[in-house]
């Protein structure tokens, strides 16, 4: 069912990850065709259920549109004007709770308009989301499970330092040694990440053959998915939701430190990103298409 979630994940994707305004008022529109090709490359859709999924995903489209983007838009104005400030590891905390907050009525809608589709998978699709998860899952062991820890470390900065610079511009080499420690001395273990991951993958599997195995009414269906949902946010395993806990107050001590480390012009690049975003969201909001 994780990929159902996944919905209301290439929205904030293409609104919040593209640095061009124009770029994303562009990618909001082809939101539901890619949307669509995202699913169908989980579940292959047969002709009798594409229909149900163009519905559902246009439907929460149109409803995201009227109901959410406003919401998304104050929050990033609320931000931006911080932007300029020192920050504490509590704000950054504190707004990423805002922030799940916010989207938790997309998360709830995408899974509410899926039931239908979910309850309507077979056998030989619950196979293709299996198989899907294995080639993502060896693309991860790719990208973050390097053999080689010196490898893997490079990597993890890489990224990183590229995320970074997608914020606050270009950035110098105390700035580059700065995030290089961080890394270094943070929590984040990926093994135990990919093993919670796997986890969740068995457990989706599982949600779905549940839901496809017999009838079952719409409220028990929702509920399932909710349940499901939660987890992802928040881990059923009490040593992983502790790890979880620790990982996140480190990462918004991080977050603060990087965040004051840079200087005018690169605090200016954030503010006009933060500023772009929420001028075309209001467009989007105002075009209505």
């Amino acid at each position: 069912m994780r990929y159902f979630l996944r919905i209301f994940s290439v929205i904030i994707c293409l609104v919040f990850l593209l640095a061009s305004c124009s770029m994303v008022r562009l990618s909001y529109s082809q939101g539901p065709h890619l949307a669509r090709w995202w699913l169908d490359r989980y579940a292959n859709f047969s002709h009798e259920q594409e229909p149900l999924v163009k519905d559902a995903i246009h439907q929460w489209f149109e409803w995201h549109r009227e109901t959410q983007l406003s919401e998304y838009a104050d929050w990033l104005a609320r931000l931006r004007d911080q932007l300029n400030d020192s920050i504490t590891p509590t704000q950054v905390c504190h707004w990423s709770e805002e922030l799940r907050s916010i989207l938790s009525p997309a998360i709830d809608y995408s899974l509410q308009l899926s039931v239908p589709i979910v309850v309507s998978l077979n056998k030989i699709q619950l196979h293709h989301i299996e198989r899907r998860f294995s080639k993502n899952n060896d693309e991860l062991r790719h990208n973050y499970l390097q053999s080689d820890l010196d490898t893997r470390l490079e990597a993890s900065i890489k990224r990183t330092v590229k995320r970074i610079e997608n914020f606050y511009g270009e950035i110098d080499k105390e700035q580059r040694a700065l995030i290089k420690a961080g890394i270094v001395s943070s929590p984040f273990d990926p093994e135990v990440w990919f093993m919670e991951k796997k986890r969740n993958q068995r457990q989706v599997l599982m949600t779905i053959h549940e839901l496809t195995s017999e009838p079952i009414k719409d409220e028990s269906a929702i509920t399932m998915l909710r349940t499901l949902a939660a987890r992802f946010a928040d881990s059923d395993d009490s040593n992983y939701r502790i790890y979880q806990a620790e990982l996140m107050e480190y990462n918004c001590a991080f977050a603060a430190r990087i965040h004051n480390s840079t200087h005018s012009r690169q605090r200016q690049h954030a503010f006009k990103k933060f500023r772009n975003w929420e001028n075309d969201l209001r467009t989007l909001i105002a075009s209505g298409h």
